[in-house]
C-alpha cells in the first residue's frame, strides 16, 4: 500500500523534529518569530500539514529564555514527555543555552508543561541543539557547543536524568573539513539513528544559507560511545543543495519511519531559492520536508538528494 504527502510538508518551520509514538506522528520545529514552542500531531505524515498546532510554551519577557527560541525536539523518555530546546536572553541575544520542559501528564497537547531548567555543562558557553537517545540501557545527550568561541563542536555525555549530565562531555566532532567551514565553522543539529550494528549521527554544517549541508558520524554499536576514538566521520557531505530540484541548504534533520516501520525517513528543512537578502536567520522560508532514506549493501545510509517540491509517494 502506497503512502504520499506533499513537500514541503509544513512551510516556514525550520529545524523540524518528527517522531512516531504509539501510532501517531508528532511534529515540532522553530517558528519564524523564534518566540514560542508549538507541537502538532496526526495519524499520518500527510495529516501533519493540516493539523492544528498547539503552543505549549512562550518565551519569558526578560532574562534566560527570553529570545531566540530555537530547534525544539519532543521526546518520550521512560513514559514521560520532554521538550529540549535552546534559547537566549533579550539583553544578550547570542547567549544560547539548552533547556528542558516536561509535560505534567500524558497528553502533550492538553496537559501543562513544567520548566525543568537549563542543561548545565562543565564549560559554560553557547550551546544548542540537544538531542537525547538511549543505547545499551544508558541514556545519552548529544549537542552542539562553541569551544573555542569561533567554532561549534558536537559533544556527547551520559545523562543522570533527562535534564542533568552524568558524565563529562566528550567532543566527538569538530568542523575541521573545508565544507564544514563555509561562512561559519559549524557542526550542529545532531540526529541519531541506530541501524545495522552501528550508531549513526547525522549533523549539519556551514552557514545557514545555500552552503548548509549534512555530514555523518558513526560508531560500532558495541563501542564505548564516550570514547572519541570510537567515532568516524564521512569526509564528504552526505546531503547537500540540489539546484536541479530547487532545494537549497538542506539540513537540521531528524529521522522517523513509515507507519509500518519498514522504511526510514529523513525530515529536514530547505529553501527553494538560493539568494537571501540580509541575515539568513531572518529569512523565514526554511520549509520542513520528508523523504525516504535508503540503505547501501554495506549497512550505511544513502541520503540521496533533496527531492523537488510537490507530491511525494512511497
Amino acid at each position: 500500500m502506497s503512502i504520499s504527502w506533499t513537500n514541503p510538508l509544513v512551510e516556514q518551520r525550520a529545524d523540524p523534529h518528527l517522531s512516531r509514538v504509539d501510532g501517531r506522528y508528532w511534529f515540532t520545529a522553530s517558528v519564524p518569530s523564534y518566540d514560542a514552542i508549538e507541537i502538532r500531531s496526526a495519524d499520518s505524515i500527510a495529516g501533519l500539514a493540516t493539523a492544528t498546532p498547539k503552543v505549549i510554551w512562550r518565551k519569558h519577557d526578560s532574562g534566560p529564555m527570553s529570545y531566540h527560541v530555537w530547534a525544539p525536539e519532543l521526546h518520550r523518555i521512560a513514559g514521560r514527555w520532554f521538550v529540549y530546546f535552546a534559547a537566549s536572553e533579550r539583553g544578550d541575544i547570542w547567549k544560547l543555552r539548552m533547556y528542558v520542559l516536561e509535560c505534567s501528564g500524558q497528553d502533550p497537547l492538553r496537559d501543562a508543561w513544567v520548566e525543568r531548567g537549563q542543561i548545565l555543562t562543565p564549560e559554560e558557553g553557547f550551546s544548542l541543539d540537544a538531542t537525547p537517545f538511549e543505547h545499551g540501557g544508558r541514556h545519552y545527550l548529544c549537542w552542539a557547543q562553541k569551544s573555542p568561541p569561533t567554532e561549534s563542536n558536537l559533544y556527547l555525555a551520559e545523562l543522570a536524568n533527562p535534564w542533568t549530565l552524568k558524565s563529562a562531555p566528550v567532543c566527538i566532532s569538530r568542523p575541521d573539513l573545508a565544507w564544514e567551514r563555509i561562512g561559519f565553522h559549524v557542526n550542529e543539529g545532531p540526529a541519531v539513528l541506530k541501524r545495522h550494528g552501528r550508531v549513526f549521527i547525522a549533523y549539519s554544517a556551514a552557514a545557514t544559507d545555500a552552503n548548509y549541508c549534512m555530514g555523518l558520524l558513526w560508531a560500532d554499536e558495541g563501542a564505548n560511545l564516550l570514547d572519541r576514538h570510537s567515532w568516524q566521520k564521512s569526509p564528504l557531505p552526505v546531503f547537500r543543495t540540489n539546484e536541479a530540484a530547487g532545494q537549497f541548504g538542506p539540513g537540521h534533520n531528524s529521522f522517523t519511519t513509515t507507519p509500518d516501520g519498514r522504511t526510514d525517513l529523513i525530515v529536514y528543512h530547505a529553501r527553494n531559492y538560493s539568494d537571501i537578502v540580509g541575515d539568513p536567520l531572518n529569512d523565514p522560508n526554511r520549509h520542513a520536508r520528508v523523504q525516504a532514506l535508503a540503505w547501501r549493501a554495506d549497512g550505511f545510509p544513502d541520503f540521496g538528494t533533496p527531492v523537488a517540491d510537490g507530491l511525494y509517494t512511497l
